[in-house]
């Protein structure tokens, strides 16, 4: 199944279940830390320049944004953590906020994790593959800015990853980068040969 990402649009910004939209597609939730570039990675992957919002200060996304994609599949922006600067009371009402979605919400079919392939995952990421892993058949981890990585430092960095996060047989990890076509089109693959494909199928039976 092919979705037209033409016909887009940030259907709510939600900071609580009551405000979640009322709709019925398969939703594909994505985290990762505060400046791991999922505002840049919606852009990309949507072929927008600003439906998602960059800023220059890392947590400042304090909403769940809801972003309908051709009425066939949601893409979730989940609120960025591991930012230190915001305070203790921040900090915790958005961990309830997330885990809030994470917990109640039967149209969630993966959370897709974003972490920075220049660097090892924090404890917070290791956390967030922890609890995919409980609650997910399978990991899906996007590796971000891999354009800033030589193809060697590459390499051994998706290694140091794949052990970091406990990463197992079946799970996927991807390399991705805003300025790169090949990172489009692996999204789009995964998106449409094990989401909506899946979502098909099991409609039809």
């Amino acid at each position: 199944m092919k979705v037209n990402i033409n016909n887009v649009k940030l259907l709510i910004s939600a900071v609580r279940r009551a405000q979640y939209p009322n709709t019925h597609m398969p939703e594909i939730a994505l985290a990762g830390r505060s400046n791991v570039g999922k505002s840049s990675m919606i852009n990309k992957v949507l072929n927008r320049k600003s439906l998602a919002r960059v800023s220059g200060t890392p947590g400042k996304t304090i909403t769940i944004n809801f972003y309908d994609v051709d009425n066939q599949l949601m893409l979730v922006d989940l609120p960025g953590y591991g930012y230190a600067a915001r305070s203790k009371k921040e900090v915790e009402a958005w961990g309830t906020m997330i885990n809030e979605y994470l917990e109640s919400r039967p149209q969630l079919c993966q959370v897709v994790q974003l972490v920075d392939s220049r660097h090892k995952p924090s404890r917070e990421d290791i956390a967030m593959q922890e609890w995919i892993q409980d609650c997910c058949a399978y990991s899906v981890v996007f590796a971000t800015k891999c354009d800033k990585l030589s193809k060697t430092q590459l390499a051994a960095n998706l290694e140091m990853i794949t052990e970091t996060l406990s990463l197992r047989e079946g799970d996927i990890l991807i390399p991705f980068s805003v300025k790169q076509k090949e990172s489009f089109d692996a999204f789009w693959e995964y998106i449409e040969g094990c989401v909506l494909e899946e979502d098909e199928e099991e409609a039809e039976g």
